[in-house]
């Protein structure tokens, strides 16, 4: 009995917060924390008694992943990235650039000709699961893998929407450079690895479930052009051949090569890059594809 009094009164005498949501008093005991655990990508979140539901009503689901590996990498473009850290706040980028890889005779593909690998195995799992890997030992890309065996789309760019403050310190512990000019606000996450930093994209994000995870996760604006119906079913972004760049309401959607696969021959000639045309956050633009895009044609 003494000990349940002694209990009792401990946490009657708990630190307490208000939860000005619900005016109410929540004992520090009851708040939020996260736990990331660097073992097979998993992680741990405790969560308030008080906290009424978690449902991200603009969150994208399992459906909207399910697609075609090219049909995803144009679908994501438009579509909300939103990481969010150990302290509760949230970062958050509008993805403007993707590249699709296609896995079999794809010979820039990680997965090429089937092979499947320790690195490579979140291509092989189901579709929405993160695939970062690193490049030169140094820095990192996040990918989404799709519908098809060994396929994934690489997110290339992003436009910064929330957060812009502590992206900019991220990309500066990343640069490591005392000399270093400060970036311009499209400079933060304009390439794979930039994003990577600039949302602090870690490895151990590897193989988790993007329509799942409590941590990183995509979603779509309310006036998004290109969503249509149920946040599960894909949406479909579509060009015009009237369209001119800045035009109000329309997306142009460009195809062009990918980059930085020079090596593979023909494969590096696939218009199998995609990207919002007239965005200043986009790495790298093709004005021939812009072009042809603008014209109507098709760089399939």
């Amino acid at each position: 009995m003494e000990g349940r009094k002694r209990k009792m009164l401990s946490a009657a005498s708990s630190p307490k917060r208000t939860d000005t949501k619900n005016n109410i008093q929540v004992p520090s005991s009851h708040l939020n924390s996260i736990t990331c655990e660097n073992n097979e990508a998993t992680s741990r979140i405790e969560r308030s008694c008080y906290f009424k539901g978690d449902r991200n009503e603009s969150r994208l689901g399992e459906n909207f992943f399910n697609q075609p590996c090219i049909a995803l990498a144009k679908a994501l473009l438009g579509k909300v990235l939103v990481r969010r850290c150990a302290d509760g706040s949230e970062l958050r980028g509008r993805v403007v650039e993707t590249e699709a890889y296609l896995g079999g005779e794809d010979k820039a593909s990680h997965s090429a000709g089937g092979k499947r690998t320790e690195r490579n195995t979140a291509m092989f799992m189901k579709p929405g699961t993160i695939y970062v890997y690193s490049i030169y030992g140094m820095h990192l890309c996040m990918n989404v893998s799709s519908q098809g065996e060994g396929t994934a789309v690489l997110l290339r760019s992003l436009e910064p929407l929330q957060g812009q403050p502590v992206m900019r310190q991220l990309r500066a512990q990343a640069r490591r450079k005392a000399t270093a000019r400060p970036l311009k606000e499209k400079e933060l996450c304009n390439g794979p690895a930039k994003l990577c930093q600039a949302l602090d994209i870690p490895r151990l994000f590897d193989r988790r479930d993007l329509a799942r995870d409590p941590d990183v996760w995509l979603e779509t604006e309310s006036d998004d052009p290109g969503f249509k119906g149920s946040l599960d079913k894909p949406p479909r972004v579509e060009g015009t051949k009237t369209a001119e760049a800045g035009d109000r309401g329309v997306v142009v959607v460009v195809a062009a090569s990918r980059v930085g696969i020079e090596s593979h021959g023909e494969w590096a000639k696939k218009p199998w890059r995609f990207y919002l045309l007239g965005n200043q956050c986009v790495s790298v633009v093709d004005r021939a594809a812009e072009r042809l895009a603008l014209d109507g044609g098709h760089n399939e």
